[in-house]
């Protein structure tokens, strides 16, 4: 029966038992952590031969450029061709850089601010700024606009993207609306994937800023934990079936696929919006790593030894997503107390606990020893008005850790739930 169809005599033994329970899990003494999405050191040894896949004097690229100097600000073409497979963009359209996709997010962001769009008529800087932040998102896009001066207005998402109607409402008529953040495949942390229909949709709908932007990131779209997978949506070739090309800013990383501190980022986007990214580009840069971008080329070789890469990542992280869904039913199914997402692919879970009682549950976890997100961190300036959305990311503590901390993550959700159900009576 759910904790909240209980009489208050038996939600008080219920209290009681988890009380006991949470004693019990904080007495064991565990140090753990699962705050961020970061790869696990397992993850990071399947890209060992990343160190020696440039050695010697083997240091051209495929067209026979030096790669220790300076030039190809573009990126290895070679590297453009294999990653602009995967992520559906053609390569002459896709720009390999540095290692963050973040910093080609700021980039992107800073030109428009202090230049203008190539479908704009000023500079956003001189202008009142609002981006659209579909909930619950990923804290890294919020921190990042914010920074940059915009206000973040929040959209609620469903299963196939950010809720149609709420989008058009806000951009049909305020032209201060500049942009959206998107996610589009296992977005961060809700593991969902947009679906062709609502792209189009968002692709198609007309806009009261002749400027506005998707900032479409790809973070996760090869990240799939099982098979068959979401399809890779031609989102370049969407927008410009639906009149607007220019519309769509593509980023992506090897951050979570190679090593996250010396991986490649990518920056997709019309030929005009290439034009444009370049020309601004082109004042602060000679180039990129192109050795590093050479690592990759040869470590990885194509598009099809990418897959198997990813694979190899799967097979060490399904595990982990499995023993915290197992951990969670085991410790909450039938209670109403919690509901939780078991998503295909990317790097998170999330979990939605009864309103009111999120940063409740990551005090007593953190008290008896686990380390979790922040509550709020799903949402805009911190803040969830809800006080219900928790992120779980399993894939950096080892397996057994992972589950030690989900059992104990099940009984904080019971014990804070119980007080607060309490409370109301």
């Amino acid at each position: 029966m759910a904790l909240e169809d209980l009489s208050q005599a038996d939600l008080e033994q219920e209290l009681a038992a988890a009380t006991e329970a949470y004693g019990d899990f904080a007495a064991r003494g565990l140090d753990l952590d699962i705050t961020r999405g970061k790869p696990g050191t397992d993850q990071l040894d399947l890209s060992a031969g990343l160190l020696t896949a440039v050695a010697g004097d083997d240091i051209r690229s495929r067209d026979g450029v030096d790669v220790r100097n300076y030039g190809g600000l573009e990126g290895l073409p070679e590297l453009r061709e294999m990653f602009g497979e995967l992520y559906g963009v053609p390569a002459d359209q896709l720009l390999a850089q540095g290692n963050s996709s973040l910093t080609l997010m700021h980039q992107a962001l800073s030109f428009a601010l202090l230049a203008g769009t190539v479908d704009g008529d000023a500079p956003w800087v001189g202008q009142p700024r609002r981006i659209i932040c579909p909930v619950p998102g990923y804290d890294r896009h919020f921190t990042l606009a914010e920074a940059l001066g915009f206000e973040l207005v929040t959209v609620p998402l469903d299963d196939e993207g950010p809720v149609l109607s709420a989008v058009e409402e806000l951009v049909a008529t305020d032209p201060t609306i500049k942009g959206m953040w998107v996610v589009p495949m296992y977005s961060n942390p809700t593991g969902i994937s947009m679906s062709e229909e609502r792209t189009r949709a968002l692709l198609a709908m007309p806009t009261a800023a002749p400027d506005f932007k998707l900032l479409w990131d790809n973070a996760y779209g090869i990240h799939h934990l099982r098979e068959p997978h979401a399809p890779m949506l031609d989102v370049l070739g969407l927008a410009a079936d639906a009149g607007h090309p220019d519309r769509v800013w593509v980023f992506a990383s090897t951050s979570k696929i190679t090593h996250p501190g010396a991986g490649v980022a990518f920056y997709g986007g019309s030929e005009a919006n290439i034009g444009w990214f370049t020309g601004h580009l082109g004042a602060a840069s000679i180039g990129p790593d192109k050795i590093n971008q050479l690592r990759h080329a040869r470590f990885f070789g194509d598009a099809a030894g990418v897959r198997r890469h990813m694979s190899e990542h799967a097979a060490l992280i399904g595990p982990k997503f499995a023993a915290v869904i197992e951990k969670l039913e085991a410790g909450l199914a039938g209670t109403g107390a919690a509901r939780w997402t078991d998503p295909d692919g990317g790097y998170f879970i999330t979990l939605s606990v009864l309103p009111g009682t999120a940063d409740r549950v990551v005090k007593l976890a953190g008290e008896a020893g686990v380390k979790l997100t922040p509550a709020g961190a799903t949402h805009p300036y911190g803040l969830d008005p809800d006080d219900a959305v928790i992120r779980i990311a399993p894939t950096m503590p080892s397996l057994a850790d992972v589950t030690a901390a989900t059992e104990g993550l099940a009984v904080c959700v019971r014990l804070a739930a119980c007080e607060k159900l309490l409370a109301q009576d």
